[in-house]
């Protein structure tokens, strides 16, 4: 069955008509201002000192490098240090088969004997020449020869000993020692083996670990923008003796802080990089030739140089960064800015914001351009809120 039509009494409809003028005067619409301004963060930004630092990858290599040859022929006898073992300058490392050396150098010594004896003779007929003279006893072509005789004796002396001395050398030779004091690594002979005076293939390499270079290369770019840079007097240049930090290949932190030695004069043609070089510490010989690191070098000071916390900065779709300020009256001013690197957990800003302005960090997502706000520098007390508004009595 249909059920029955109902119909309003005027009590009833007059009650809805009550109810409907009072929900539109105690509604949810706020008139303009309201509501209090939004409480956000923000970070007064101040020019300061920056020093600007460069990360740079490289390698290790040994402070001195000595290559062991022999520089007489011969057998090894012996092998006198132990591979990888430290050794000091001068210490004795092979011994050669010095038996023809020894023969030599005998040989030399009895020339030089004999030399002596003909100096002394020549040194008597010459004297007993010039007694003759005086009396004319003796032609004076007799005593010409005479003195010839003695300047020849002592030039055979002369060459003797000079043979003499380059045999002591080549005995010398037969023990063959380390150029400098450093770690020496394996042997490529051993005893028994036959090698050659300055043979291309070395016996052993000797380094000296303590200190250790490190080699860094930075781009050609790279280094003509911080050229330009300093020129201009953006940046105060660090030189040589500027600090830098290394970092192991596991990306830990090396303990000791080397210092920059100097800079190549030379861009290489095949990667268009520079040689920068560092001297590092390296007493408990954690850093071996050949090992991959990396280093963290001070490329300069600038001295006004102002930075923005990145949580304050944005990127749109092109990868444009901008931010909120908080400008004149308390309202919300957008800035595009252009940013040259990270700084930590900062920007460096190049252009689009001040000294002084006031960068939004908290609150972004509350807060849009020409909105008044409540500002608070980050790390400070929130300021108090505000009473909410009275609604409008109900009619």
């Amino acid at each position: 069955m249909r059920a029955p039509k109902q119909t309003l009494t005027p009590a009833t409809a007059l009650a809805l008509l009550g109810a409907a003028l009072f929900a539109g005067c105690s509604g949810s619409h706020n008139p303009g201002g309201a509501y209090p301004p939004a409480a956000v963060k923000v970070v007064t930004l101040r020019a300061q000192a920056v020093t600007l630092t460069r990360e740079l990858p490289g390698h290790t290599s040994a402070f001195l490098v000595a290559e062991v040859r022999p520089q007489v022929t011969g057998i090894v006898n012996r092998r006198l240090f132990t591979e990888g073992g430290a050794v000091k300058a001068g210490e004795v490392l092979y011994e050669l088969d010095d038996r023809t050396y020894k023969a030599q150098y005998e040989v030399a010594a009895a020339a030089l004997n004999n030399a002596q004896a003909t100096l002394v003779a020549a040194q008597f007929r010459a004297r007993r020449s010039a007694e003759l003279r005086k009396i004319d006893a003796v032609s004076a072509q007799d005593d010409e020869t005479a003195i010839a005789e003695l300047r020849q004796a002592e030039a055979g002396v002369a060459s003797a000993e000079a043979a003499l001395a380059g045999a002591r050398v080549n005995l010398g030779f037969t023990r063959i020692t380390s150029p400098i004091t450093g770690r020496i690594g394996k042997s490529s002979v051993t005893q028994g083996a036959l090698v050659t005076a300055n043979q291309a293939d070395a016996m052993a390499t000797v380094q000296q670990l303590d200190p250790i270079y490190v080699d860094v290369s930075q781009s050609s770019s790279e280094w003509l923008e911080l050229k330009q840079d300093i020129d201009a007097g953006r940046l105060k240049a660090g030189g040589a003796g500027t600090p830098a930090k290394i970092l192991l290949e596991n990306g830990s932190a090396y303990a000791a802080e080397g210092k920059l030695q100097f800079e190549d004069v030379t861009i290489d043609p095949l990667t268009g990089s520079l040689l920068l070089r560092i001297l590092v510490p390296n007493p408990t010989r954690t850093l071996l030739p050949g090992m991959y690191v990396k280093a963290i070098i001070s490329q300069g000071v600038r001295a006004d140089g102002l930075l923005a916390p990145q949580v304050g900065l944005t990127r749109d779709a092109t990868g444009q960064a901008t931010g909120l300020v908080v400008g004149a009256g308390n309202k919300v001013e957008p800035r595009v800015v252009r940013v040259s690197r990270a700084i930590g957990d900062q920007w460096l800003i190049e252009d689009g914001l001040h000294p002084g302005d006031r960068l939004i960090v908290e609150g972004l997502q509350k807060v849009q351009p020409g909105m008044p706000v409540e500002p608070s520098e980050a790390g400070s007390a929130p300021p108090s809120a505000a009473p909410p508004a009275a609604h409008p009595a109900a009619p």
